[in-house]
C-alpha cells in the first residue's frame, strides 16, 4: 500500500492557521498516487468530459482541468459540467477540489465566449497606463469566471512586447516597458484575486523577444541572464512581492544562459529552481504550458518523457491539454519514477503540498461576494470606457474629422466589428471588404484593383489589422490626403507606411474598441492614449 502524504513540520507549527489546517486535512489523506494527481492538469476533447477523465477525477489521479472553447456549448452547460467534476473530485471536506483553469486574458485570447465580456486587451491597458483599468479588467473577467466555477485564469500575460514580429504575443502584452508592465500586471492580478480567481502570470521567463511560436517549435532567445533580470523579469519581481500565487513556465530556449544548450526553460532546473525559486524568491505554484507543444518536445522524445523532466526541473503542475494517450503515458511514466526514485517522490510530494496550499488559499479568497450572472453587471460600460481611454493618435492629420456632409465615404477593411460600428457612425458610407484569414495573401490584380476602387471616394477609412491588410494599404500612398487609418490590435504595421497622415490605434477587435475609435475620429472625446511600445 502506498504511504500517505504526511504533513511536514510547518503544518504542525501553523495548526492555528485556517489555510494550513485545511492543507493538513487534505494532505493527511493523500496516497502517493493522489499526491501525483495534484500535479496533473488535463484538457479534453468535446463538450462532455469523457469517461476515462471522470474516472481519473473520481480516483484522485488529476488535480486540475483546463477548459477550452471546444468544451463549451453554452455557459449553463459549462457551469453544470464543472459542478459535476467538483462533486466527483471533492465529495467531502477531506478531499481537495479541482483547479479549473482557462485562458481569459481579455483581447483576442478569450477561451470562454458566448455571453462573457469582451475587452480591448492588455495593449490597450498599456496605452491608457491606468492601474485602475487593469484592476477592474481582472475583477470583471474574474467575476464571470467565478460565476461559472472556474477558479484559475492563465493571465495576466506579462511578456514584454520587445520584438515587432512577435505575433504570438503582440497585443497580449501590456507594453514594451518592464515597469509599466509590472504595475498594470499587479493591478490585474489583484482584480482577479478580488473575484476569487487564481492569477497565473506567463510565459516565464519571457516570450516577447521572439517571433517564433512555441506551440509549433522551440523559440530561441539570445539574451543573457542579466538582461533578463533587468528587463523581462522585472514584472515577475513586482508580482512576486505582492504575493502572486502561480506562474506559467514557457517552452523557450536561452542558449546564452544554458551554456549553448537548447533545453526549454520549462524543463530547466536552472530556470525553475535557481532563477525563479532562489533568485526571485517565488514560493507559489509553477505550472507548465501545454506539454504537447512543439517547444516542449524539442529536447525530449515524447510528452511523457517531457512531463517527468518538467517535474524534475521544479514545475508543480504539468498541463497536458489534448491527447488521452499521452495523458495516460505521462501518468504511468511519472508513477514508475516515483516508485523507483525516492528523490523524485519527495519532489512530487513537495509540489503537491504547494498545490494544496494554493487551493486552500483560493477558498479563502472566495469569501468575497461573487456575482452570479454573466456578463457581470457594469462590465460592458466599463470595457467601452476603458477602450476609449486607450485610443491613441498615431498621426494627427485631420482629427477630429472635418464635416462630412456631401462627401463620398468608403469603409475599407476586414473585421466585422469595424464595419458594424463604421456604418452606424458614418451613415451611407460604402463598404469594401477583403478576407480576414491567415491563408489570405493579396496578389495582383487584387492589389491594384482595391486602391483604384478607393480612388473614387472623398474619404477612405481603412481598417488595418494584420500583414494582409498592410499589403493593400502599402499600395494606397497616392490616396494619402483622403485616407484615415484605424489600426486594430497592434500598431506595428504603421511603421511600414510612414506617409500616412491621419491614423489612430485601437487595440481590440470588438465593437466597443471600434466604437471608441470612431468616437475619437468624430470628436466625441479627445483621445489621450500613449503608444505603449517602442522598438528603438
Amino acid at each position: 500500500m502506498a504511504a500517505a502524504l504526511g504533513a511536514p513540520p510547518l503544518l504542525a507549527e501553523a495548526a492555528t492557521d485556517p489555510v494550513e489546517r485545511t492543507v493538513e486535512r487534505w494532505a493527511g489523506g493523500l496516497s502517493d498516487a493522489a499526491a501525483l494527481g495534484q500535479l496533473f492538469m488535463l484538457g479534453y476533447q468535446g463538450t462532455a468530459p469523457p469517461e476515462y477523465l471522470l474516472d481519473w477525477v473520481a480516483d484522485g489521479r488529476v488535480g486540475g482541468i483546463k477548459i477550452f472553447t471546444r468544451n463549451v456549448t453554452d455557459l449553463e452547460q459549462l457551469r453544470t459540467t464543472i459542478q459535476q467534476l467538483q462533486l466527483l473530485a471533492a465529495p467531502h471536506e477531506q478531499a481537495p477540489p479541482l483547479l479549473v483553469a482557462t485562458d481569459q486574458e481579455g483581447g483576442w485570447v478569450r477561451h470562454i465566449k458566448h455571453e462573457t465580456s469582451t475587452s480591448a486587451g492588455n495593449l490597450s491597458l498599456g496605452a491608457a497606463a491606468l492601474p485602475h483599468d487593469a484592476y477592474y479588467t481582472g475583477l470583471y473577467l474574474g467575476t464571470e469566471l467565478a460565476a461559472l466555477g472556474i477558479n484559475m485564469n492563465f493571465a495576466p500575460t506579462i511578456d514584454l512586447y520587445t520584438d515587432p514580429d512577435a505575433t504570438v504575443i503582440g497585443p497580449r502584452a501590456f507594453s514594451s516597458d518592464p515597469t509599466s508592465t509590472g504595475l498594470l500586471a499587479v493591478a490585474y492580478y489583484q482584480g482577479l484575486q478580488s473575484a476569487g480567481v487564481i492569477a497565473t502570470a506567463k510565459h516565464f521567463p519571457g516570450h516577447g523577444a521572439t517571433s517564433r511560436d512555441s506551440h509549433g517549435a522551440l523559440p530561441v532567445v539570445e539574451v543573457t541572464e542579466e538582461q533578463l533580470l533587468t528587463r523581462e523579469l522585472v514584472p515577475y519581481r513586482m508580482l512576486i512581492r505582492e504575493g502572486l500565487p502561480a506562474i506559467m513556465s514557457g517552452h523557450l530556449a536561452f542558449p546564452l544562459i544554458t551554456d549553448g544548450q537548447l533545453t526549454p526553460a520549462s524543463l530547466s532546473p536552472h530556470f525553475q529552481r535557481t532563477l525563479l525559486r532562489t533568485r526571485l524568491g517565488f514560493e507559489g505554484v509553477i505550472i507548465t504550458d501545454d506539454m504537447e507543444m512543439g517547444g516542449a518536445l524539442a529536447s525530449t522524445p515524447d510528452p511523457a518523457t517531457a512531463v517527468v523532466a518538467a517535474i524534475e526541473a521544479g514545475n508543480d503542475i504539468v498541463l497536458i491539454a489534448h491527447s488521452a494517450y499521452w495523458q495516460e503515458q505521462a501518468w504511468q511514466a511519472a508513477r514508475r519514477r516515483m516508485e523507483d526514485d525516492p528523490a523524485f517522490r519527495d519532489t512530487v510530494r513537495a509540489s503537491a503540498l504547494r498545490v494544496l496550499r494554493m487551493k486552500a488559499q483560493q477558498r479563502e479568497w472566495r469569501s468575497v461576494g461573487i456575482a452570479a450572472t454573466v456578463p457581470a453587471p457594469g462590465a460592458a460600460e466599463f470595457f467601452f470606457e476603458s477602450a476609449a481611454r486607450g485610443v491613441t493618435v498615431l498621426a494627427a492629420g485631420d482629427i477630429p474629422l472635418p464635416a462630412l456632409a456631401g462627401m463620398r465615404v468608403l469603409l475599407m477593411g476586414q473585421l466585422p466589428a469595424f464595419f458594424a460600428v463604421g456604418s452606424e457612425r458614418l451613415p451611407g458610407a460604402a463598404e469594401l471588404r477583403f478576407p480576414y484569414s491567415p491563408f489570405f495573401r493579396a496578389r495582383e490584380p487584387y492589389l491594384s484593383h482595391l486602391p483604384r476602387a478607393a480612388a473614387d471616394y472623398d474619404l477612405v477609412v481603412f481598417g488595418l489589422s494584420n500583414y494582409n491588410s498592410l499589403q493593400i494599404l502599402e499600395r494606397m500612398e497616392a490616396l494619402a490626403e483622403k485616407l484615415v487609418v484605424v489600426s486594430a490590435l497592434t500598431p506595428v504595421y504603421l511603421r511600414s507606411v510612414p506617409w500616412v497622415e491621419t491614423a489612430i490605434a485601437v487595440y481590440g477587435t470588438d465593437e466597443a474598441s471600434f466604437r471608441a475609435g470612431f468616437g475619437a475620429l468624430l470628436g466625441d472625446f479627445e483621445p489621450t492614449g500613449r503608444l505603449p511600445i517602442s522598438f528603438e
